[in-house]
C-alpha cells in the first residue's frame, strides 16, 4: 500500500522470554505485505499448529491487501479511483464500512485525516533533494483534489462515488491496523489464545508470552534509533505510532516531516513521534497520524473525544508528554 505521504515507521519491537509453560509453543515469521514489513509471533499447543496459523494470518492480510490496496490496479479501491468523477462502483460491505469509518474519522479530525489524501500531489521530497520550500501555490494546489466531503456512499447499493475526477481514496494509514484487528479477532475465534500480529509498527497483541507473562513491547529512541528509550507491557490491546525522524527536511531552522497535513498540503511540524494505545489497532493508527497533523496541543484535545485510548508524545527537542489518561504500568523513558 502506498505510504509516500502518510509512512508509517518501525517504532516497536517485541521482546520474547522462551521459556514456556504448559507446553505452549512460540513461533514467529516476518514476512512483507500491504508494502510494509509484518512481524507475526503465534503462541499455540505445538508447533506445526502455530505455523499453520500464520499461515491463516498472512492469507488473510493477503486477502484485505488485494480489496483495498490502492496501487492494486485491479483492486476495489483502485476501481473506485479509477471511476472518480465518472460514476459509483459497487463495493463488498467489508470495503464500504471501512470507508464509512474512515470519513467519520475525518470528520472527526476536521480533515487532519483525510481517507482521500492519495490524491495529493507529492510536491514535498524527503530525499535529499530539496532546496527550497515548494511555493505557497503550488502548496495549494497539490491538495485541490483532496476532500472527505466529496466522496459520496450509498449504503443501499454499497456504493462508493468520488465526485471529482482525479480524486483517490486510500488506506495507507488505516489499512495496516485494520488487518491486524482483523487477524487478532480471527485466532481468537479458532482458539488461538496468544499472540502478535505487528503491522510497520501498527501492532495488536492478545494473551501472555509462554512464560505466562505480558508481551513486553521495546520502543526505540527516535534520537538514537539504535537504541530503545522504553519497554512498556501489552497485554490484549493495540498500540500504533507515526514518527518522523528518519524522513524530514530543515527550512530556515524549521523541521518539516514527511506526514502531510491533508487539508493543508504542508508537512506536520513540531512532534518526532506519537504513539498510540488502546483496544483497537484501526483507530489508534488514525490516531497517531492525526495527532501528528494536528500537533500536541490539537492532538490531545482530539484524543478526549477517545476515552479508551492514551497517547505518548516526544516533541522535536525530546520533551516526553503523556496524555491524562495514559495509565500503563512500569513505564520508564530514557531519551
Amino acid at each position: 500500500m502506498n505510504k509516500s505521504i502518510l509512512y508509517k515507521i518501525l517504532f516497536f519491537s517485541v521482546i520474547i522470554s522462551s521459556l514456556s509453560v504448559n507446553a505452549q509453543i512460540l513461533r514467529k515469521r516476518t514476512t512483507l505485505l500491504m508494502g510494509g514489513r509484518f512481524d507475526i509471533t503465534i503462541v499455540a499447543k505445538d508447533s506445526l499448529t502455530a505455523e499453520q496459523n500464520i499461515d491463516e494470518v498472512i492469507a488473510e492480510i493477503t486477502r484485505i491487501e488485494n480489496l483495498i490496496s490502492d496501487w492494486k490496479p485491479d483492486s476495489q479501491v483502485s476501481q473506485v479511483n479509477q471511476n472518480a468523477g465518472i460514476k459509483p462502483i459497487k463495493v463488498d460491505r467489508e470495503v464500504f464500512e471501512l470507508t464509512k469509518r474512515a470519513i467519520q474519522f475525518s470528520e472527526a479530525t476536521k480533515g487532519g485525516f483525510d481517507v482521500s489524501f492519495a490524491a495529493m500531489d507529492r510536491i514535498w521530497k524527503f530525499d535529499g533533494s530539496m532546496t527550497e520550500m515548494p511555493s505557497a501555490e503550488a502548496i495549494k494546489k497539490s491538495v485541490e483534489k483532496v476532500g472527505y466531503k466529496n466522496i459520496i456512499l450509498d449504503s443501499v447499493q454499497s456504493t462508493i462515488f468520488l465526485k471529482l475526477k482525479g480524486m483517490k481514496i486510500g488506506f495507507g494509514a488505516l489499512g495496516e491496523g485494520y488487518a491486524t484487528d482483523k487477524c487478532r479477532n480471527m485466532m481468537l475465534a479458532k482458539g488461538i489464545k496468544a499472540g502478535i500480529v505487528n503491522g510497520s509498527g501498527d501492532m495488536t497483541a492478545w494473551g501472555k508470552q509462554p512464560n505466562g507473562k505480558d508481551w513486553n513491547i521495546g520502543m526505540t529512541n527516535p534520537f538514537h534509533p539504535d537504541t530503545l528509550f522504553a519497554v512498556i507491557p501489552l497485554n490484549n490491546g493495540a498500540v500504533t505510532t507515526s514518527g518522523s525522524y528518519e524522513k524530514f527536511v530543515v527550512f530556515n531552522g524549521k523541521r518539516y516531516s514527511h506526514i502531510i497535513n491533508p487539508a493543508t498540503g504542508y508537512p506536520a511540524t513540531g512532534l518526532c513521534s506519537v504513539s498510540v494505545f488502546g483496544p483497537n489497532a484501526e483507530t489508534a493508527n488514525g490516531l497517531s497520524t492525526s495527532l501528528m497533523v494536528l500537533g500536541q496541543k490539537e492532538g490531545l484535545i482530539l484524543l478526549k473525544k477517545y476515552p479508551e485510548y492514551s497517547c505518548l508524545i516526544i516533541t522535536d527537542n525530546g520533551k516526553i508528554v503523556k496524555s491524562k489518561n495514559f495509565k500503563i504500568r512500569k513505564f520508564k523513558a530514557n531519551l
